[in-house]
This record gives C-alpha cells, sequence and structure tokens, in this order.
C-alpha cells in the first residue's frame, strides 16, 4: 500500500499584537468655540390647536430641508416682487392629483407667469373640465384595448389642435381657448390651467412626444398639427426662459420631457445672447431622478444661481409651498 504525502502545513509564527494607539497627547479645544451645524434656536416649536398657517410656518425647524423651503418661496416672492419671470413645468400626476386649483390660483395672483406641461397634461385638464372626472383604470382597461378609446378625449381635442394648426397657434394656446370659449360644455372650466391661460393671457405651452398620449391612438389625431403646435409652444416657452435672468424655474413632477424641454429652452437663451447667469431653478418630486436633478438643478446653474431640490408627495408639497410663497409676500 502506497505511503500518503505529509498534508500537515507547518504552524505560522505568532506575530506580537500592535499595541493600541496612546491618546494621552490627545489635543482638544472649547465646545463653545466650534461651528455647530444645529442650534435650539433653529428648533421647531409644537402645534397649538387653532393656530394659523404663519405660525405653522414659523415654527418648522430651520434646518435642512425647511431652509431649502423657505430659500424656494423666498426666491418666487423676490421675484414676482422684481417683476422676473416665474415658470412651472409641470407633469400630468401633478393635475391628477388635484393641485390645479393651487397652480392656477397663483397664475391669477400674478406669481405664476408661465406654465409648461407634457402631452398628458391637456388629457386631464380637458377631462376635468369637462366631465369632472379623469384618470382611467389602465389595468382594467388594457386587456380587451379599452384603454384610451375615451371618444370625447380622442374627437375634441385633436379637433381643438387641428383648428390651432390652422390658425398659427400654439397647442396649448389652442385647447385653452377651446375650453374657455366654451364655457357650457365645461362646466368645470374653472378648473383649467390651460383656460386659466388663455383667458388671463399667460402662456401655458404643451411639450409633446408623439405616440405618447391617449389621444394620438385616435383616427382624428394629426401628426403634422400636433407638431406645428408644439414646436410653436417650445419656441414660445424658450423665450420666456430666455428672460428669465432673476427668475424661478419649477420642475414640478415631470420626469424626463419638460427637464430635458428646459434644458434646451436655456442653451438656445444662452446661445442668442442671455446670460441666464442669475437663475434659480427648483425640482418637486416624490422619488429623486437623475433628468431633473441634473437637467433642472444642476446644469442650468453651474454658471449662476442657484438649485434646490424638493422631495415628497405633491399633494402635500405643493400646498406648503404655495401657502409659503403667500406668507413670503405679506
Amino acid at each position: 500500500m502506497a505511503k500518503r504525502p505529509d498534508r500537515t502545513r507547518p504552524t505560522p509564527p505568532v506575530r506580537p499584537l500592535i499595541p493600541p494607539i496612546n491618546v494621552s497627547a490627545l489635543k482638544t479645544y472649547p465646545l463653545q468655540k466650534r461651528h455647530s451645524k444645529v442650534q435650539v434656536a433653529d428648533f421647531a416649536q409644537p402645534w397649538q390647536r387653532g393656530g394659523s398657517f404663519a405660525r405653522f410656518y414659523e415654527n418648522l425647524p430651520n434646518i435642512l430641508a425647511v431652509k431649502s423651503l423657505r430659500a424656494v418661496a423666498q426666491a418666487i416672492a423676490a421675484a414676482h416682487r422684481g417683476d422676473r419671470p416665474v415658470i412651472v413645468g409641470l407633469g400630468a400626476h401633478v393635475i391628477k392629483v388635484g393641485l390645479a386649483p393651487i397652480v392656477t390660483d397663483l397664475m391669477e395672483r400674478g406669481i405664476v407667469t408661465a406654465v409648461a406641461m407634457n402631452g398628458a397634461g391637456i388629457i386631464h385638464d380637458f377631462e376635468l373640465a369637462l366631465m369632472g372626472h379623469t384618470s382611467e383604470e389602465v389595468d382594467a382597461e388594457i386587456d380587451d384595448g379599452r384603454f384610451g378609446m375615451a371618444e370625447e378625449t380622442g374627437r375634441m381635442l385633436n379637433e381643438a389642435i387641428v383648428r390651432g394648426a390652422k390658425e398659427g397657434r400654439g397647442l396649448g394656446e389652442a385647447v385653452g381657448l377651446f375650453i374657455h370659449q366654451s364655457t357650457e360644455q365645461f362646466p368645470h372650466g374653472a378648473t383649467s390651467l390651460l383656460a386659466t391661460g388663455a383667458r388671463r393671457g399667460i402662456p401655458v405651452t404643451v411639450h409633446v412626444a408623439l405616440g405618447t398620449d391617449i389621444i394620438h391612438m385616435h383616427p382624428s389625431a394629426d401628426g403634422a398639427a400636433i407638431g406645428a403646435t408644439s414646436m410653436l409652444d417650445f419656441r414660445r416657452l424658450a423665450a420666456v426662459v430666455a428672460g428669465m435672468e432673476g427668475g424661478v424655474y419649477v420642475n414640478l413632477g415631470s420626469a424626463v420631457i419638460l427637464p430635458e424641454v428646459f434644458l434646451k429652452a436655456v442653451s438656445l437663451g444662452r446661445n442668442l445672447g442671455h446670460p441666464l447667469a442669475s437663475i434659480t431653478t427648483v425640482n418637486m418630486d416624490f422619488l429623486s431622478h437623475y433628468r431633473p436633478s441634473t437637467n433642472v438643478v444642476r446644469r442650468p446653474t453651474q454658471k449662476g444661481g442657484k438649485g434646490y431640490s424638493l422631495t415628497g408627495h405633491h399633494e402635500i408639497m405643493l400646498p406648503l409651498l404655495a401657502a409659503a410663497i403667500v406668507e413670503e409676500l405679506g
């Protein structure tokens, strides 16, 4: 029988343990001389029953997100006082969660001077003005091919867009005038951002990606008309952005389309001689996304200005910001 090889290994030498560091010579300084980021004076104060919003706002902790909230409210108030633009670019979800009255109030007060939205925004705005309800159950409708097939939404919106193209109007203006001028058809027209813009002469622009909106599935959809009216709206928004030195742009719940549109509008304005060196940009959403953080908050302000991010649910954060703006304006 063959002898098995010796598989034993030599025991490694025992190394001496490293002694603990000697801290007896540590240098310290008085706590009073150290800069501290948190002060008792910045603490929140408990809510008292029956209090006012002004007291609630005053008693928030002056730390982190509250400091950003106040800075944004102050920047918008300063822009309003200085007759500078305050532009809101909003995703359709903002309308779906019942916030149109908050935005239209800011428009009526003359605080918001321009609104941009994606193609889905006009659908929810239109349906709410027409019927008082919107937002279908996609999961329940998609299997049978019923998703997006509401007759009035497809027909009436596409007709308004085609008419607007023939009249040389932008998409937002075309739909806004249609709602505003057809009060009997739209019993809830007061909720409409588009109609408010048309009535008050406030630009409401619509920036469409073809194929993303339910009305594009309908036979009445005219790609040339959609493209022409949305292209006019892009150039109209770019004109507003080019003049926003000292103003504010708020991206409200758009993760892709409007951050991309805003970045191009900034570049176009600067190319045509508008420096846009002192602007404030804000991204508000319930999640932090790459494009808004990069194309709204960081890139447009790296030449000058300030960018802020406010994270939270729209149905809480936007009313809070709007109330803070009104308080800042006194």
